[in-house]
């Protein structure tokens, strides 16, 4: 006895539908009527459906060109709906390198070499000064590596090309200066939005607007406190040697999709057009594909990269994910280089190029008998407080060394008011437009004051 085979009337998803009305062109009974409504999710107009007149012929799940929009109400897949197994993420893998010999290379060739070795094969950038050597570097050698080099026509769209590689989860970087870092703000907000990362090394030079060529830490603000609307945050990481700039854009990948969050590092002009003895890792990365990655295969095709959620709730739900993922970044991504601050009593606060003459000063000030030390934030977001606040029971004088104004110290002050700290008086030593405090200006800030004090103690 044959049994009677059973047909199911469709069920209408709205979150997959477009709209597109073939459904209604295929029903003869005219159980389908155009929408009016957007859906919140899709942001597309879906169709209505009305099941009371359907027969269950099934013509309209044959017209579905999705084939998502609509299904049998039984739940079972019907032909067109391809049967999905998600894979595994992938993992990365750390292949060895052989040994070699010490590099004399500029600031930007350093990060360029940081960013192949560290798994980066799509580059989009647009040529400014004083970055553009790091671009043409990559230019040359990523074609040779099977990788992909493309001159946006703008910054506004090279961060958006950053966005689409890394929501298909390649490695991928840019190259800017401080006007091109104002220009690719909207889309970093995009990106944290979406949680996709990328690598970007700023090059910050004199401002505000189109300023000079000279090196200078002014966009500190937009790094730490100001990636675009939202509430927003990324990795922010502060290298003053050619070495560093190899080894912090090398981290910055793994960094960026540790967390799924764009990393920016922040180099200033001196330092990226300045060459220096680098050495390379016994490794280089041989990235893997995340689960999540937006590939375009069978295995990814449900997964989605977005930041609009249109439902309020919806969205302060994303943000707090977003605020839980920044928390667990500040408690473990503290990063700072201590220089003879054991015994300080007077600590100089500096980051890139001025740490480098601070580190000079620090070390005629101690032939002077006066007992100086440098904290180096090597991570200006998070700023390592915790380090900083072992230290401050014994200082007598902190004071902030940097080209700009107070740009560092706003982010220092920020730390230890949050933190419940108590500081000596804060001092500074600022210049501005692209001049660098000098290691005369150091010593004689540091020495006069002492002399001072040692004199006061005298009598």
């Amino acid at each position: 006895m044959k049994t009677a085979h059973v047909r199911h009337a469709p069920v209408l998803l709205p979150e997959q539908c477009k709209g597109c009305g073939r459904c209604i062109d295929s029903c003869a009974y005219h159980c389908f009527e155009d929408g009016d409504e957007i859906h919140q999710v899709s942001g597309l107009v879906p169709v209505r459906f009305h099941p009371d007149a359907c027969t269950a012929c099934g013509l309209c799940i044959d017209a579905c060109p999705e084939p998502y929009g609509l299904s049998p109400s039984s739940g079972a897949p019907f032909r067109n709906w391809p049967i999905l197994i998600r894979q595994s993420p992938v993992p990365d893998a750390r292949i060895p390198l052989p040994a070699s010999q010490p590099l004399v290379i500029k600031g930007m060739h350093a990060a360029a070499i940081g960013a192949i070795l560290g798994g980066c094969r799509h580059f989009f950038g647009y040529p400014i000064t004083p970055s553009t050597e790091g671009a043409e570097l990559m230019a040359k050698l990523l074609p040779r590596l099977d990788g992909a080099f493309l001159q946006a026509v703008s910054e506004v769209a090279a961060i958006n090309m950053i966005y689409g590689a890394g929501a298909a989860g390649l490695r991928a970087a840019t190259f800017t200066s401080s006007p091109g870092f104002s220009l690719m703000l909207e889309g970093l907000s995009y990106m944290i939005g979406a949680q996709v990362p990328g690598v970007v090394v700023n090059v910050m030079r004199g401002g505000p607007g189109l300023g000079n060529l000279a090196p200078a830490q002014s966009d500190i603000k937009l790094a730490c406190r100001g990636l675009g609307h939202g509430d927003t945050h990324a990795i922010v990481l502060a290298p003053s040697t050619p070495q560093e700039m190899l080894d912090l854009t090398l981290l910055a990948f793994d960094l960026s999709f540790k967390y799924r969050n764009p990393v920016i590092v922040l180099a200033d002009g001196h330092l990226a057009q300045m060459a220096g003895r680098v050495t390379l890792p016994q490794w280089l990365v041989k990235p893997g594909l995340p689960e999540w990655a937006v590939t375009g295969d069978s295995a990814h095709r449900r997964n989605l990269v977005s930041s609009i959620a249109l439902n309020e709730a919806d969205l302060e739900e994303e943000n707090l994910r977003l605020l839980d993922k920044y928390a667990r970044m500040a408690g473990s991504e503290q990063r700072a280089d201590l220089v003879q601050c054991d015994d300080a009593d007077v600590l100089l606060v500096a980051c890139n190029t001025p740490a480098r003459t601070a580190m000079g000063a620090v070390r005629d000030l101690r032939v002077r008998g006066i007992k100086a030390g440098l904290f180096r934030p090597l991570t200006l977001w998070p700023f390592p407080i915790g380090s900083l606040a072992r230290l401050l029971d014994g200082v007598r004088r902190l004071i902030v060394v940097e080209a700009s104004a107070g740009q560092l110290e706003d982010e220092m002050r920020l730390a230890i008011s949050r933190a419940g700290l108590k500081t000596p008086a804060i001092e500074r030593l600022n210049r501005y437009g692209g001049v660098l405090p000098s290691h005369g200006e150091i010593v004689g800030r540091v020495s006069t004051e002492a002399d001072t004090h040692l004199r006061g103690v005298a009598v």
